[in-house]
């Protein structure tokens, strides 16, 4: 079957897009905040303990994000004058509420990333894929003040409708398909919803988990994606997203290579750094013109 979602669209066929103020690149940085719960197999330094329960070895590899690791990466953040865009688990609201208090704080903006990484959107009937959905909105919205125009699903998991009923509960961006460097719309049954990109190449995960990559790996793969992203923008607008998530890049010896990565993005000029809302408004405008 077809996902009946979007037509096929070569980038070199589209019109030009320019960002705002000459930009040649939207450098959109993604911190997930999530939780896991204690008794449910999640994402693992070490596949040695993760069938037991308690995995307490990569349960406590996981709390560091948290407990240590988001912090730092504020501070990476506040240092260079980046806004991000959060990849917020509704459950986070309850067990990390200082952590959407400082992000609030700090201009972050929330994007819903379901009620917890332990819970994929898999299996879900309608009506509780539905109430999921609302119910995420609505603690995000209680706990950080403003409600989520944007949404990442755990995992990146979706149902056949689960982007109906996204656009249905007043969603406007997501970032679960990662297949391009512009914003894009989708078709919905209740409208449209603009894909947004993300990435699962330029992240923490990949380079760290995957590739077993070091910091200075991490950085050559930023600065190389930002880099090329930087020279193709002089045509035609492009996205960057930086996929983060703290229990990774929160520890002391990764965090120095994103900040040497930020540093080199912001010597170039023609750079914007923004939330998802921004590019989404910014495409909407756009691709009216």
């Amino acid at each position: 079957m077809e996902h009946n979602r979007f037509a096929y669209s070569a980038i070199v066929d589209r019109p030009p897009l320019r960002l705002p103020d000459g930009a040649r690149v939207a450098v959109w940085v993604t911190p997930n905040i999530e939780h896991f719960h204690y008794d449910k197999p999640a994402i693992s330094i070490t596949p040695m303990t993760a069938g037991m329960q308690p995995d307490v070895l990569n349960y406590a590899w996981r709390d560091y994000g948290a407990r240590v690791g988001v912090w730092r990466l504020m501070e990476v953040l506040e240092k260079h004058g980046i806004r991000a865009t959060a990849a917020l688990n509704s459950e986070a609201c309850d067990y990390y509420p200082e952590i959407v208090k400082a992000g609030t704080a700090a201009g972050w903006e929330w994007m819903a990333h379901g009620v917890s990484n332990s819970m994929l959107i898999a299996g879900l009937s309608q009506d509780e894929e539905q109430g999921m959905i609302a119910g995420v909105l609505d603690k995000i919205e209680a706990t950080a003040g403003s409600r989520s125009r944007g949404w990442l699903s755990p995992a990146l998991t979706e149902s056949h409708i689960t982007l109906d009923l996204l656009a249905a509960a007043g969603v406007e961006y997501v970032a679960d398909w990662c297949n391009d460097d512009q914003p894009y719309r989708m078709t919905t049954n209740a409208g449209s919803i603009v894909a947004m990109p993300y990435t699962l190449e330029v992240g923490d995960i990949p380079v760290f988990l995957e590739r077993g990559g070091s910091g200075e790996d991490f950085f050559r793969v930023v600065v190389d994606q930002f880099d090329t992203l930087w020279e193709e923008g002089a045509k035609t607008a492009r996205v960057m997203s930086i996929a983060l998530h703290p229990f990774l890049i929160g520890h002391p010896f990764r965090a120095r290579y994103l900040d040497r990565a930020f540093a080199h993005m912001k010597e170039r000029e023609d750079v914007w750094f923004a939330t998802g809302s921004e590019i989404l408004d910014w495409y909407n405008g756009a691709a009216s013109d």
